[in-house]
Parts: structure tokens; C-alpha cells; sequence
């Protein structure tokens, strides 16, 4: 519910109607949502309670840039520490997955694939910090992102192929500067990113 926004930016949380809404108690409930705070789904105001993150482009921007940061570290280090299978691996997934990259394919599905694509690599860079980080980061922009893959599924499918291909050469430079260029041009694009979410936050539909 956080990361879908289905509370409203900045909206404040009734814990008691969240609580019957969910059929739980109050404490498991508190729990969950500090477990949001610290996460960085949520916000906590002292004396306040417990509020829905803001969606602005400055935000979402920084998000992207540490996800740009994280995952040219992860790419770097999965050519070094990849094994042939591994690439090989990586390799059959994307051939597995190309037919769903489709006009009918929804834009949730395909951030999915595209999330399971680079969680992939940064399983194989073997470090358990970086996954947990990325894991992370992809809750906080998803719902951003399904927004904005609506226009970019084939240019998505290709940019994967094009990392991969650096990747399996163990071009280490080519790789890591395919994947800050693929995601740079999300981060470029979040302004108008976080005016369409809005309107479909408060405008479901349109």
C-alpha cells in the first residue's frame, strides 16, 4: 500500500481504520509501519503519527541517482566475479523473458522483469549489501516507474541486451557505462515522471 501510494503524498495514517481495515491489531500494525519509517516508505512525525512519503521530483531524483550509484558498482563488480555460467544464465533469462516485452505487456509487468534483470547482476556482484540496497530502492520508485515504463518497453529490452552484451565480452567499462546511461535517462525524465503520477494518485484513469 506504501510504495503503491495508496495513501495519498504526505497523507496522514489512521492507524485505527488502517488496523480494521487489515484485521489486526494495533501493535503488529506499529510495528509494520516503523518497519516502513526505517525503510523509507513512510514518514514519522513526533506526537503525529505516522504519514505517506511526498512525491516530489528532487526526491525522486536523488533515488535515481543512488540507484545510478549502486548499480554501477553491482554491474562492475558481476563482470569481475561472474562465472561463464553465470553470464550464460543471465543471458538465457533474457532470451526467456524477450517475448514479454510486448505492446500488450502491462507497465507492471514490465518493471518487474526489468527489476528481476538487474537484481540478477547484482546477485552476481556477491555482495549481499548492494542487493539489499537495490531491493530497497526499487520499493521506493516503483510506483514512479510504473508510470513512466508505459512509453519505454522496447527501448528497456534493448538497453538490457546492449549491458549484457558488455557483460559477456567482460568489458567492464562498456558494461558499467550501459547501465548509468540506462538509467540516467530516468532520472532526466522524473519531473514530468511525478506530474503524471499525481494524476494518477488523485485522477485514477486519465
Amino acid at each position: 500500500m506504501a510504495a503503491a501510494f495508496e495513501f495519498k503524498p504526505e497523507e496522514r495514517i489512521n492507524e485505527s481504520e488502517l488496523s480494521k481495515q487489515l484485521g489486526i491489531s494495533r501493535t503488529p500494525l506499529r510495528e509494520a509501519l516503523n518497519r516502513l519509517v526505517a525503510e523509507g516508505l513512510l514518514t514519522a512525525r513526533e506526537g503525529r503519527g505516522f504519514f505517506c512519503r511526498s512525491l516530489v521530483p528532487e526526491q525522486i531524483v536523488q533515488l535515481y541517482e543512488l540507484r545510478q550509484a549502486i548499480e554501477s558498482e553491482t554491474t562492475l563488480r558481476a563482470v569481475r566475479r561472474a562465472s561463464d555460467g553465470d553470464l550464460a544464465e543471465l543471458e538465457g533469462f533474457l532470451v526467456e523473458i524477450a517475448p514479454n516485452y510486448s505492446s500488450s505487456a502491462s507497465a507492471r509487468e514490465i518493471v518487474r522483469l526489468d527489476e528481476a534483470f538487474h537484481l540478477r547482476i547484482a546477485a552476481l556482484s556477491e555482495n549481499d549489501e548492494l542487493v539489499r540496497s537495490l531491493e530497497n530502492i526499487n520499493e521506493r520508485l516503483r510506483y514512479v516507474r510504473w508510470i513512466s515504463m508505459r512509453k519505454k518497453i522496447d527501448i528497456t529490452h534493448a538497453a538490457h541486451q546492449e549491458i549484457l552484451t558488455a557483460m559477456l565480452k567482460r568489458d567492464v567499462d562498456a558494461a558499467v557505462l550501459k547501465m548509468r546511461s540506462h538509467i540516467e535517462k530516468s532520472t532526466d525524465e522524473a519531473k514530468e515522471t511525478v506530474r503524471m503520477a499525481f494524476s494518477q494518485i488523485y485522477v485514477p484513469g486519465e
